[in-house]
């Protein structure tokens, strides 16, 4: 006889809960987990914490689902989260240097598409998957927009965090070595700040745009599209201040990381487990290529070795800020690379995504 597995029981007290019962698990369980990884200093924790906290309640029999509202009004506030990003200094230095841009822009991207091509050929993944994601830029984003164009974002939430994870950790210890911790650049921020409530009543007026009125126009990824491109615009041309308190961003974070943590059945990390070799060496292949960009952005163009690094590596951009601005780097460079690499496979990601899918089906 076979012995039982362990977590049986854990499986069937969990689907046996109510659903108050449920949310108060997930509840309890993703602060815990957010607890740890902030300890680690990870960033992103909040997310991460919250999908691994919905990853946990799906594979253990859990029947939650997130409804639609929330979903769409934590995608708006990533939006705009993205959106506060430009500047008038950020846009001058895109305009600045933009044939320096240009050509790293490329150069990520192609490799990127390459790799996932590469793991659409070996049929680890399915061909827009495996595109959406290996793409570069801010991860949540990439699954955010993979789902509104079909591919599945369980399968791309697990390529780009995993990404997160590696590339920050990279990027860390790279940083470590290279410089010093700029002075004061790691205070931690008070979760409850003084608001500006006229910004802020504009920035909820943007949320509740993307939310209720971007889901009807039928615009691909329109609840997090729409506030981030109408915010891009005001926030550059100065006409509008994001406001964003950390604890409307940590509700966000966590209603994107359940939606799509609770969608990850069995099966699906099963499948998972046996891609984790393949897309862990893409990912490092990936962040060795962007290491050789920083390098002819150092050599070739004059840019300190550590700016030219984050500013090449393949995102998320938001843990790349963070370590960026404890570190004694040209944080206008960075951001400015970073973010016109995400505009562009905002642009540019659904029909590359079409265009190498096709040419890997048998």
């Amino acid at each position: 006889m076979r012995p039982r597995p362990a977590w049986r029981p854990i499986t069937r007290s969990i689907a046996g809960l109510g659903p108050t019962a449920q949310w108060t698990v997930l509840l309890v369980l993703s602060g815990l987990l957010v607890l740890a990884l902030e300890a680690v200093q990870l960033p992103a924790a909040l997310l991460l914490g919250s999908m691994f906290g919905g990853i946990f309640l799906a594979a253990a029999g859990a029947t939650l689902r997130l409804p639609r509202w929330p979903q769409f009004a934590a995608q708006a506030v990533i939006g705009c989260l993205i959106a506060r990003s430009f500047t008038p200094s950020l846009v001058a230095a895109m305009l600045r240097d933009w044939p320096l841009f240009l050509a790293s822009i490329c150069g990520v991207i192609g490799a990127s598409c390459f790799l996932g091509w590469l793991l659409a050929r070996l049929r680890a993944l399915p061909g827009t998957a495996a595109v959406w994601g290996s793409f570069p830029g801010a991860a949540t984003a990439m699954i955010l927009m993979s789902e509104a164009f079909g591919a599945d974002m369980r399968l791309v939430a697990f390529m780009q965090y995993l990404r997160v994870v590696l590339v920050s950790l990279v990027a860390s210890v790279v940083a470590r070595i290279w410089t010093t911790p700029a002075a004061g650049a790691v205070a931690a921020s008070p979760w409850f700040p003084p608001i500006a409530w006229l910004p802020f009543a504009e920035t909820l007026a943007l949320v509740t745009l993307g939310a209720i009125v971007a889901p009807r126009l039928r615009i691909p990824a329109g609840p997090m599209v729409l506030p981030l491109v109408l915010g891009a615009v005001l926030e550059a041309t100065g006409s509008m201040t994001i406001e964003l308190p950390p604890w409307l961003l940590a509700v966000s974070y966590a209603f994107v990381g359940w939606s799509i943590g609770l969608r990850f059945t069995r099966p699906i990390l099963h499948h998972v487990a046996r891609l984790f070799p393949r897309v862990t060496a893409s990912i490092l292949t990936l962040i060795a290529i962007c290491g050789g960009f920083a390098f002819l952005l150092h050599s070739m163009a004059g840019i300190d070795p550590l700016t030219a690094y984050l500013a090449t590596s393949p995102g998320g951009a938001d843990s790349v800020a963070i370590i960026a601005a404890s570190s004694n780097v040209d944080l206008p460079f960075v951001m400015a690379l970073q973010t016109s690499r995400f505009l562009v496979v905002l642009l540019i990601g659904p029909s590359l995504a079409r265009f190498i899918a096709a040419r890997t089906r048998p």
